[in-house]
């Protein structure tokens, strides 16, 4: 009996198995394909001509949480939401980090008809906003000042929040209202991608995980974003 009990069990294991690792690998393809449109995503906002007030802003930004789709269904508080990654600037090198994956829900869209979808990036200006980012979870609003970038042509207003937000939709500034919006890390997906359970915090700061498969994200922060 127990020699036939094995036998099933061994049977059975590639069945358990498999799917895991099926899981795992997909998870994997999800982070890598979000960090590349994430690259893609900078290069259009850093190109835009009509997008000179985040392009200043930018400059004096201290981490990026980058959405490179913002859809209106619903995502883990309703509305709208998307998945993104966070990258932060390192103050005494002026080189970028290892992205760190979060998801963003219940954002609320600008005055741009018809929108479905968006390209979303948030400017954190403050310390005080790249420690809220490491939290498991938050809400914006209460102690944390949240700014939209109104964007156009001539926009040169300067902007004074910790966290400045900017959304594009159709090849337009679309607004983003993110007043009472929820961010949470995606740990699967960061585990998925760094081979381990990594927190943001490990990631950016302690830097104790790594994926060469950022580079070509980090590289076109660098070049057009540039360092302070």
């Amino acid at each position: 009996m127990k020699r036939r009990i094995l036998v099933v069990l061994l049977a059975l294991f590639p069945l358990l198995v498999l799917p895991a690792r099926g899981i795992a690998a997909t998870d994997e393809l999800d982070a890598q394909a979000l960090v590349d449109r994430s690259a893609a995503v900078v290069k259009r906002f850093a190109a835009d001509k009509d997008f000179t007030l985040f392009q200043m802003q930018v400059k004096k930004a201290k981490a990026l949480l980058i959405i490179p789709r913002v859809l209106k269904a619903g995502f883990f508080w309703g509305g709208s939401g998307g998945d993104g990654v966070l990258v932060v600037r390192d103050e005494k090198t002026g080189a970028w980090s290892q992205p760190a994956f979060y998801t963003i829900g219940s954002v609320s869209f600008g005055p741009q008809i018809g929108a479905e979808e968006a390209e979303v990036i948030m400017l954190a200006m403050s310390q005080k906003a790249v420690d809220t980012l490491f939290a498991s979870s938050f809400k914006f609003g209460g102690g944390l000042s949240v700014a939209a970038g109104d964007e156009g042509i001539g926009a040169k207003r300067i902007v004074t929040a910790d966290f400045v937000s900017f959304a594009k939709a159709k090849g337009l500034y679309a607004g983003l209202d993110l007043e009472g919006s929820g961010v949470q890390v995606r740990d699967d997906l960061n585990k998925a991608y760094y081979g381990r359970n990594a927190r943001p915090v490990e990631i950016i700061v302690e830097k104790t995980v790594g994926n060469p498969r950022s580079a070509e994200l980090r590289a076109v922060l660098e070049k057009a974003l540039g360092s302070r």
